[in-house]
């Protein structure tokens, strides 16, 4: 069998994702690089992109109604998106699981749109909403932290988001509708999605513009279920309720499940600007500013029923489910109502130079601002909250972040690039929580609590490319970080706390070195060593715990993260494909986990908070493919297999779970496309994607992962057609899960959802 034939039969054996790759650079950082679209053979960016996405193939092969869909068949990536427009959608790596989002950098057009004030999957997620599909060029993702320009949190990834200029004048519109169809427990829903979204630009000599708006109304399948735990003796007290369903929760115990919550309904606006003056010298000037509006609604739906057949949401220790004696208390289901309002502004302004010959220069500043950021609660019994009562409002206004890059290259230096480069980044975080006398409607009354602080850092970074030979290329680099933490103070009025929080300090230097040899016209190899420091967040940093009638701020003294990055890689490509094997270890001290474990020297009383785990780590392979014209032409196959075996090393906090798997990181991931063409026209795309369950606690006691907030293993089918009528119109049906797997991950995920896209452009 010939090589060209291995390839092939290893493109159909293989469970694939990305795009397919023509060319190749052996610069990239040196490390392997995966594109879709053609690159200079000798570009040597050390930032260059493992995997490169054109936004528009990504729409021709995935259901593409949110920017981070375009990211749903990447390499060893996973998008926790719960629904259509969910604002809480952090990106998993096959070394950190989705709770780990500061170990991710995400930008758009250079701005930070990955929230560097906390490490979380709710407040800290990525805000992709900045920038709508259709305004996307492409998307480039990095894994590790092997290029100097990037701060630590790339030991993860890092994610470049490009969005595009006309070169004339244009116009598009975009219509997408969606149906998911639910049925879990007492719940049996249709919800509905719709998208319309529009731009127009234009090229006036040295001059371009675009501006686009995109408007989202969304409503999903419940996020959460109410649930209680069964007594240990069964009884015959009580008013008798039914509707209700016996479970297991995910560490075994038994539970009953009394109804849904977090049934989202969300309204969502974006309008983005950007502007371009391109000098006669090859400098250009841009701007980018984009406002993300959402307002979004919870409602709950109760199971429970009593003899008259009326809807129950609460009750006292007179309630008898399934011949069991119960509390219901009145937080079960209203802490789960809410309205969420939010108003985010992004900003960037960048200067670049020509990048045409020895030298370059490129300045970056930008801002991303909460200008509102509010959640309102009810404390009030259901069903009378629902028409008011008191309740809470949870405040970010104020929260923040800035960056500035000034960086150069020189090519000056026969047989070397020189890269250097100046960062500063500030974060600003600010919480205030609120009571409210009518949660709706009402004005504030008092202040229940606020935690603020902020952290700041300076950075250096340097790296050479050498090219030693022809084929042979070293990559030299290092970055130095300043780091501090800042005005912390956490207050609370019931139980009483107000503290200064200390400040605190950090300074780092991560080394980077890299190598690769082009052993043939086909064959590259490679190899990478990197050192990353993760400072702590601010809300890692200030997180309050209620211990009786105390409240304390556990440890505003952690540590940074401390990684060591090592990959090898071995990758074939021809004209038609690739197939590239890469192993990989990650090792990390001082990892920033949250864990269990007593406040009080000596109690047995554990609580939950951030803690420096002393030692874990990550080691596997990833195995990456694509092949176009396979068995016949017109079919093009793509994807990849990811094997991480994530583990705790060391832990004396909490001994028992040392060598249990880290949370959120299944051992086997993979993900597949295959896409017939038959003209110019049609496409045809089938995906699938698999992950095996993962634990969501550190000693792994969640023993039982098909349940609300276990993390079970899923198997999901895609299936997607596209048809061009014209020059100007598209046509786009599409289902998602099209097997119907209902599956969790932590949440009850989407069922089998129907999609159709209209597409006009000029």
């Amino acid at each position: 069998m010939s090589l060209r034939l291995s390839l092939r039969a290893c493109a159909s054996l293989a469970v694939l994702a990305a795009t397919p790759a023509i060319a190749q650079t052996i610069g990239a950082g040196l490390q392997p690089e995966y594109v879709i679209v053609n690159a200079d053979r000798d570009n040597a960016d050390p930032a260059r992109a493992d995997t490169s996405i054109t936004a528009a193939q990504a729409r021709e092969q995935i259901n593409t109604v949110n920017t981070e869909d375009i990211l749903k068949f990447a390499p060893s990536l996973l998008v926790r998106k719960r629904h259509y427009g969910d604002t809480q959608d952090p990106v998993a790596t096959r070394t950190s699981g989705v709770g780990a989002s500061a170990r991710n950098l995400i930008f758009v057009d250079g701005i930070m749109i990955s929230a560097p004030i906390g490490n979380n999957n709710t407040s800290a997620t990525p805000n992709f909403g900045v920038a709508a599909p259709h305004d996307i060029s492409r998307v480039d993702v990095l894994y590790g932290p092997f290029a100097a320009r990037y701060a630590g949190n790339s030991m993860g990834a890092t994610i470049n988001i490009s969005t595009r200029m006309p070169e004339s004048f244009e116009f598009y519109a975009n219509a997408t509708g969606a149906v998911q169809t639910f049925e879990q427990y007492g719940s049996d829903m249709t919800v509905g999605t719709y998208q319309l979204s529009g731009g127009i630009g234009d090229r006036i000599g040295d001059f371009s513009w675009r501006l686009s708006a995109n408007h989202l109304d969304s409503k999903g399948q419940p996020l959460a279920y109410a649930t209680l735990a069964r007594p240990a003796a069964s009884s015959a007290a009580g008013t008798v309720l039914t509707g209700a369903f016996n479970d297991l929760n995910r560490t075994a115990a038994a539970i009953v499940v009394v109804g849904a919550t977090g049934i989202e309904e969300q309204v969502q606006d974006t309008v983005s600007l950007k502007l371009a003056y391109d000098f006669a010298d090859g400098m250009r000037l841009s701007y980018l500013a984009s406002v993300f509006h959402q307002d979004n609604d919870s409602g709950v739906e109760s199971y429970l029923r009593n003899a008259g057949g009326a809807m129950v949401y609460s009750g006292n220790s007179n309630s008898n489910i399934n011949g069991y004696n119960y509390n219901i208390a009145a937080s079960t289901f209203s802490n789960n109502v809410y309205n969420t309002q939010q108003t985010k502004l992004a900003q960037g302004l960048t200067l670049a130079s020509a990048r045409d010959g020895d030298f370059a220069w490129e300045l970056t500043v930008s801002r991303f601002d909460y200008l509102t950021d509010k959640q309102r609660v009810p404390t009030t019994v259901l069903p009378a909250a629902f028409t008011g009562g008191t309740g809470t409002v949870n405040r970010l206004n104020g929260t923040g972040w800035m960056t500035f890059d000034a960086n150069v290259l020189w090519r000056g230096w026969d047989g070397h690039e020189l890269s250097a480069g100046l960062h500063r980044d500030v974060e600003t975080f600010s919480q205030i929580r609120s009571s409210m006398t009518d949660w709706i409607a009402g004005p504030v009354t008092t202040v229940a609590s606020s935690a603020r602080g902020r952290t700041a850092t300076n950075a250096v970074w340097l790296q050479d490319i050498w090219s030693i030979t022809d084929d042979v290329k070293l990559a030299l680099g290092g970055r130095y970080e300043d780091w501090r933490a800042y005005n912390g103070n956490n207050f609370s009025a019931t139980p009483a706390l107000n503290t200064n929080q200390p400040e605190i300090s950090a300074s780092t230097f991560s080394p980077k070195v890299s190598l690769a040899w082009q052993a043939s016209e086909a064959w590259r190899l490679t190899a990478s060593w990197g050192v990353a420091y993760r400072m702590p967040t601010v809300t890692e940093l200030y997180q309050a715990i209620t211990t009786g009638a105390t409240l304390t701020v556990p440890n505003p003294n952690l540590k940074p993260e401390h990684g060591n990055d090592y990959e090898v890689s071995a990758e074939r490509r021809d004209e038609d494909g690739l197939i590239r094997l890469s192993l990989f270890q990650q090792d990390i001290t001082n990892a920033l986990i949250s864990q269990s474990a007593p406040l009080v020297t000596g109690s047995t009383t554990l609580f939950s908070y951030v803690q420096n785990v002393p030692r874990v780590r990550t080691r596997g392979f990833e195995l990456v493919a694509s092949q176009r014209d396979v068995i016949f032409d017109g079919l093009e196959l793509q994807g990849s297999i990811t094997y991480a075996d994530g583990r705790i090393v060391e832990n004396h906090v909490l001994p028992v779970s040392v060598n249990k798997f880290l949370p959120q990181i299944p051992k086997w991931r993979a993900n597949a496309l295959a896409t017939y063409r038959p003209d110019a026209d049609w496409s045809f795309t089938l995906g699938a994607r698999y992950s095996d369950r993962s634990f969501g606690t550190i000693d792994n006691t969640d023993t039982v992962s098909q349940t609300y907030q276990g993390f079970a293993g899923y198997f999901v089918v895609d299936a997607r057609i596209q048809y061009r009528l014209d020059e100007n119109w598209t046509v786009s049906a599409g289902i998602d899960n099209l097997n119907n797997d209902k599956y969790f991950l932590f949440h009850p995920f989407p069922q089998r959802t129907f999609l159709m896209e209209i597409h006009y452009a000029q």
